[in-house]
């Protein structure tokens, strides 16, 4: 009998800020009303991120890829087009679940919550502070991306009105 490989450990990297620089696309939420839809649909220009991209290949080499982000599942066509054009690769996708307007930070631990079920997470990845601080707190080994813009407006879109 051949014993099975075990499963190597989650790496779960954030898109927006870590992997996309959407520093060109905050100008939607400083609209009154916000214009969600121009902000979305924006994120196909998005420049990738160097620093990110090179963390997502040094963890893929011993890791499996889980991009968790914020984005609504609205957005996934749209982001899976981009990250193929960007030559990302990862094993799942998991997006903000359609209606869902908790602040990130509260949605990102209890998708990990469940992707930790018989798995391990080996590491985490997010550019907000609060969804950093959160991670750590419910126990998972975390990192802080510092190479994006700090954004109030983004700030306040994922963790006041649970948008991104």
């Amino acid at each position: 009998m051949v014993d099975a490989e075990p499963l190597r450990p989650l790496a779960v990297i954030d898109i927006d800020g870590v992997l996309a620089d959407v520093g060109h696309r905050l100008h939607f939420l400083s609209r009154r009303p916000k214009d969600w839809k121009g902000f979305f649909t924006a994120a196909r220009s998005d420049p990738p991120h160097p620093k990110g991209l090179a963390l997502v290949a040094e963890l893929a080499a011993d890791h499996e890829v889980v991009l968790l982000t914020g984005r609504p599942e609205e957005c996934r066509a749209d982001t899976e087009a981009w990250l193929a054009e960007c030559g990302i690769r990862y094993e799942l996708l998991v997006m903000r679940p359609a209606g869902n307007r908790r602040p990130a930070a509260e949605v990102k631990v209890a998708l990990l919550a469940t992707l930790a079920r018989g798995r391990t997470i080996g590491a985490v990845v997010d550019d907000d502070t609060e969804v950093v601080a959160a991670v750590q707190a419910a126990g998972y080994p975390v990192r802080l991306a510092v190479w994006g813009r700090p954004s109030e407006a983004l700030h306040r879109a994922q963790e006041v009105e649970g948008r991104t």
